[in-house]
């Protein structure tokens, strides 16, 4: 039987995926490290045993927990008394669900890359199983671990602006602009594949991030969505753009655009709320600093590091103001709130500031629910307004 205390050590961290020459990994062994809640120990690095062996070696884990895949991982970490406590899930999008089914059925917590998985009747399968079992699956929403996001936040729910009645957010990037996935790009190559990516590309890929972030700061459901739909990059078998018209409960109303076909854009994820006495701007690339403008009155710029902001946005973050802090920063900020949660669960306590509002198995359902009914409006409607199953 595995050693459950948690109260005085690290969480033991495995990893499936995110082996050498992946980004993503290595930005969730960087967040991991940061702010000490985690050792990893274990791992399933690579769908090539020889190279996940040798990336294991390189990085210190023991021999006898680098594994050849993920099925031999649950296997050898099951009854373990030293198991890992938690799994990252670092892998394509169509391999989310087996590998955190599995974990969790193994009793063991899971932090999954987005979009959950890359079919609703999948999401819906696997948030059900997280509650059957009793696990926690986290979900890396990266943006809303950005300290002044968590400001724009406590901001809308203390009524700063008023009612919201608008909301703006775009996620443009160019990287896609041409058709790289041809050219041997691997990352490129299945985010184009609907078998491995699902049936939405850049609306799968980067809108569930801007879907996520919307209704995170404003607190807001969709009632119904109408999406356009389009492919710029002649052969593509997925979107490449999407502009996607939201009815949010209570009468406000939305705009989303996602496109990985934006030249000159980098990563502009910007998000605009407009209530009835304000409106609130945060922009991805200027993340510490907050535009908040009252009716009739001018813009106040408010800076990340300041004492007057709310608990939670202190609590996320680590330097005095005029320090930078980024995306590393606030990756690691969602992996301490994963740390905080699971930690509370073990001992029966509240996770405090850093557990609040970090994205769980039910955002994760949303976001797959999202990108079908986007799908759905566009390929089955032409384009007409469609309720999303979970909002």
């Amino acid at each position: 039987m595995a050693n459950t205390n948690l109260s005085n050590r690290r969480l033991r961290l495995g990893m499936v995926g995110g082996g050498k020459g992946a980004y993503i990994g290595g930005i969730h062994r960087f967040a991991a490290r940061l702010d000490n809640h985690y050792d990893l120990v274990a791992g399933a690095f690579d769908v090539d045993a020889a190279r996940g062996h040798a990336f294991a070696a390189e990085n210190f884990i023991a021999r006898d927990r680098s594994y050849s895949d993920y099925a031999a991982m649950v296997e050898g970490e099951r009854d373990r008394e030293d198991r890992i406590d938690v799994v990252a899930i670092c892998t394509p999008n169509h391999t989310h669900y087996p590998i955190a089914k599995a974990f969790l059925e193994a009793g063991i917590d899971v932090i999954c890359e987005k979009p959950m998985t890359t079919t609703l009747e999948d999401a819906v399968a696997l948030h059900e199983l997280a509650q059957a079992t009793g696990r926690f699956l986290g979900v890396t929403y990266t943006y809303s671990g950005y300290p002044m996001v968590h400001e724009a936040r406590a901001m809308v729910a203390r009524g700063d602006i008023g009612k919201v009645r608008v909301v703006q957010v775009e996620y443009p990037l160019e990287w896609m602009a041409t058709g790289i996935e041809l050219q041997g790009n691997q990352q490129a190559a299945w985010r184009t594949d609907p078998a491995k990516n699902g049936r939405g590309g850049s609306i799968g890929d980067i809108g569930t991030h801007a879907y996520h972030l919307a209704g995170f700061v404003t607190g807001l459901k969709a009632e119904a969505i109408a999406a356009d739909l389009a492919t710029f990059v002649e052969g593509r078998a997925l979107d490449d753009n999407a502009h996607v018209m939201i009815r949010y409960e209570g009468g406000a109303r939305g705009l989303l655009w996602s496109s990985q076909v934006a030249i000159g854009q980098s990563n502009g994820l910007r998000l605009r709320v407009f209530g009835e006495t304000g409106s609130l701007a945060w922009h991805q690339e200027h993340p510490n600093e907050l535009l908040f403008t009252k009716l009739f009155g001018a813009p106040e710029t408010i800076k990340r590091g300041r004492d007057e902001l709310s608990d939670d946005t202190r609590a996320r973050t680590r330097t005095p103001p005029g320090h930078p802090e980024g995306y590393i920063e606030a990756f690691t900020n969602l992996y301490s709130g994963f740390a905080a949660i699971i930690r509370a669960r073990a001992e029966g306590r509240d996770a405090g500031p850093m557990g609040e509002g970090v994205p769980a198995s039910y955002d994760g359902l949303k976001g797959v629910a999202f990108v079908d009914a986007v799908v759905d409006s566009h390929e089955k409607h032409s384009g007409g307004w469609l309720v999303p199953r979970f909002a």
